[in-house]
């Protein structure tokens, strides 16, 4: 029980560190932190829950003046304090009810929490620099998500599955075309064992670090594969899955798109292999039934089931590692149903774009059926420092981004959020009505805009005209998962090819009022293809057209 508390304890920790720096608290976030935890019980849920009430309350009490820091007790001023050292005593001291290997687990959980808040901290004091009016604009964006908007699920001190909040949490109206999609990040140090287990959900891989190897297991046969940087790989719903990190310096780093089969928006990790920690759903059978399924006594069954407490994620031997490792590089890889040999790698793929500026990869339907019926894709941008990728938009995909690797910006036209919108899409506020009109009766449209750091993830729906930005000192590596991908078409709207030089003459200048020169000055002079020197490389080459 000891525990339990002590975790219902660190859920609402992870709530209220995340929320510093942030001036609308997430609470409905909190509350679906506390109803995911399948540690709890319906009491401990109860708890949680209020507490986030209870939080945000007086958070909003001392907006309007209600009382400063101090006003509400020890606890209140412990959990308003913005200093992470602080925060870290108080979680070591609540280790002190454990006792043994839990105790140290707990100790060590709290040491990464420490590292991990005391890196958002010193983000906060960045972006604070950086001007405020930035920052605010950037909270205000419901298509940028950070590493406070992801809920950590299995997790021990050798690694962490990281899932983010869904898409319909932050806003139902923006993100009904993808309510049944979740994306996650899965992290395992070297020399790691992820446990056997199956996820109720369609499952896309994308390995974004490292390498490893992942065994799938059937009811017919069982098939081990090595993998490495830009594989991809579709492991379908059921399927018992286990993942070695057999690299002794590098982390393994696996972006995943899920799409859940049984309870929309939701899925669940499922561990028959385990015990106490990861718990085995065995357990929760009968004895009786577990007797006459396996055909032994009780007593070997609670040995069997009474052992594990490590957790998902462990720490192996190189010898445990060999012995796992029987079996030749590769294979026939089961992603496109046996059309495809090897392992496909989005590096090996032939670029689709390419010049000085920048390169994208594809993978679509025409590699792979899996693709097809998954009506998927998946891209890697790779832009170089300085440059920008072309003005563009999706006709029916909408694109799930992580920034892989460097750091720059993003703009997007946005038709649906209002000019005077100052919260959180997220926040318990009411959402604001559609789109914005102007008095024509026609859209108007907000710049969306945010940097891009690894990590971030950045949400692109169909229609929406888009461009990423690299900064000036490194690459911007930007991987995309494309849903809604099959009979999908990039629409350049700068470039070479670009839409607008389609246009019949009498078009381009009955749509801008101008003779059609003036129009072909601006949309002709771009003499490159999908991407391009970057504003502050631009200002020397502009054309004299």
């Amino acid at each position: 029980m000891g525990a339990k508390a002590s975790f219902c304890l660190a859920v609402f920790a992870l709530f209220l560190v995340s929320s510093f720096g942030v001036k609308d608290p997430e609470l409905k976030q909190c509350k679906h932190q506390c109803e995911v935890q399948r540690q709890f019980d319906e009491k401990q849920r109860e708890s949680c829950v209020r507490r986030c009430e209870e939080y945000s309350r007086q958070k909003q009490e001392r907006k309007r003046g209600g009382g400063g820091r101090g006003s509400y007790g020890e606890e209140d001023q412990y959990w308003n304090s913005e200093s992470p050292t602080e925060r870290l005593r108080e979680c070591v001291k609540g280790c002190e009810t454990q006792h043994g290997e839990q105790r140290e687990r707990c100790q060590r959980s709290c040491q990464q929490e420490y590292e991990r808040e005391k890196e958002r901290h010193e983000k906060n004091e960045r972006q604070e620099e950086e001007g405020e009016e930035q920052q605010q604009h950037e909270e205000i964006n419901p298509y940028v998500f950070e590493d406070h908007h992801f809920i950590t699920g299995p997790q021990t001190q050798h690694g962490r599955l990281r899932i983010l909040q869904k898409f319909t949490d932050r806003s139902k109206k923006l993100f009904r075309g993808i309510e049944n999609y979740r994306f996650a990040i899965c992290e395992a140090d070297p020399l790691t064992f992820i446990v056997p287990n199956h996820f109720d959900a369609e499952n896309l891989v994308f390995v974004a670090k490292g390498k490893g190897t992942v065994s799938l297991v059937t009811k017919d046969k069982r098939e081990s594969f090595n993998i490495k940087e830009g594989d991809i790989m579709r492991i379908k719903a059921g399927t018992t899955t286990y993942i070695i990190n057999r690299d002794e310096n590098e982390r393994l780093v696996l972006a995943k798109l899920l799409q859940p089969v049984s309870t929309p928006g939701n899925f669940e990790a499922f561990y028959g292999a385990g015990g106490e920690n990861p718990e085995s759903f065995y357990r929760v059978f009968s004895n009786e039934i577990l007797e006459a399924a396996f055909n032994v006594r009780r007593d070997r069954i609670e040995k069997l089931f009474g052992q594990q407490k490590q957790g998902a994620i462990l720490k192996v031997s190189r010898e445990q590692i060999r012995g796992m490792s029987h079996h030749e590089e590769g294979g026939i890889w089961p992603f496109g149903g046996g059309e495809s040999k090897g392992i496909l790698n989005i590096y090996q793929q032939h670029p689709t774009r390419a010049n000085q500026y920048g390169q994208l990869y594809e993978v679509d339907s025409s590699s792979s059926r899996s693709l097809h019926d998954l009506d998927a894709a998946i891209t890697l941008a790779n832009i170089t420092r300085g440059a920008m990728t072309a003005l563009y938009y999706n006709s029916r995909a909408t694109m799930i981004c992580t920034v892989k690797d460097g750091a720059g910006y993003y703009e997007m036209a946005c038709p649906h959020m209002s000019q005077s919108q100052n919260h959180h899409e997220g926040s318990s506020q009411k959402e604001q009505p559609g789109s914005r009109r102007g008095s024509s009766g026609t859209p108007s449209y907000q710049k969306m805009s945010s940097r891009l750091e690894r990590g971030t993830v950045v949400v692109v729906p169909a229609g929406h005209p888009f461009v990423a930005v690299a900064s000036n000192n490194q690459n911007l590596q930007l991987m995309c998962f494309v849903v809604h991908a099959n009979d999908n078409e990039k629409h350049a709207l700068a470039g070479k090819r670009n839409v607008m030089n389609r246009l019949e003459r009498e078009a381009k200048e009955l749509s801008f009022g101008v003779p059609e020169r003036v129009v072909d000055e601006v949309f002709k002079s771009q003499e490159e293809e999908f991407f391009f020197k970057g504003p502050r490389q631009q200002h020397r080459g502009f054309s004299d057209m």
